[in-house]
């Protein structure tokens, strides 16, 4: 078990906490700035992003947007599972296309222009939730993605957050399928994979009970729009 690994995962398990996102979308980027190569990091994290997330679902499923499940299931789910398959050392550097679109639906509400622009791009769903499935299985990033059209629909913290989780979690689940259908071979042991799954939970247990219940809906939006901001510049800075 790896020190380093360990502070990843519990710095992300506590955005992914609050947010429903963070586990794969931060952890990602920085288990490969460790030296871990992109299914390495992937295997790591996966089960412990799905296990966060699976108890914000039962703790909120009667709040979840099936509606917009539904698109995640039809226009997502393929092309993750797709492109995954294809994905190999060489990564793609589309982070400052998306780390830009964050920052304009991070703004949105405080400018017209970029108002209009969010609500266009928003309103060809079937083509956003397809470039969302692609990226999220060749980078990880479509997290990014999936909190910038929730942050457009103005629910509360918790439609947002369970929405938001039962989505990305089904992410997981079909990556998690697609690898052991491909026969990856996983060099990391088990045991140390529970143990990281064992921190990410007990951070999420303890940022529920003493965080994300303390936030109301009003405060939650502006975080949530914080958040995609800071996503957002951490996405340039690291593709510049």
């Amino acid at each position: 078990m790896s020190f380093d690994v360990l502070i990843v995962v519990v710095v992300t398990s506590f955005i992914q906490s609050i947010f429903g996102v963070g586990v794969l979308l931060f952890g990602t980027p920085l288990l490969l700035l460790l030296g871990y190569d992109f299914i390495d990091a992937i295997i790591i994290l996966l089960p412990i992003s799905i296990s966060i997330n699976l108890i914000q679902i039962a703790k909120d499923y009667r709040s979840v947007d099936f509606n917009f499940y539904k698109k995640i299931l039809i226009y997502t789910i393929p092309f993750v599972i797709i492109f995954l398959f294809l994905v190999t050392q060489e990564q793609i550097n589309i982070g400052l296309i998306v780390g830009m679109f964050l920052l304009a639906v991070a703004v949105k509400d405080y400018s017209l222009t970029v108002n209009r622009f969010i609500n266009f791009t928003m309103r060809y769903e079937k083509t956003y939730f397809s470039i969302m499935g692609i990226i999220h299985g060749l980078t990880n990033l479509g997290g990014s993605l999936l909190t910038a059209i929730v942050h457009s629909k103005d629910y509360t913290k918790h439609i947002t957050r369970v929405t938001v989780a039962i989505s990305y979690a089904t992410f997981a689940a079909f990556q998690i399928l697609t690898l052991l259908i491909s026969g990856i071979n996983v060099d990391i042991q088990l045991m140390v994979i529970g143990i990281y799954m064992v921190v990410g939970v007990t951070i999420f247990l303890l940022t529920e009970k003493f965080v994300f219940m303390e936030i109301d809906n009003k405060n939650y939006s502006i975080y949530f729009a914080v958040f995609l901001f800071v996503t957002g510049v951490l996405l340039i800075v690291k593709s510049i």
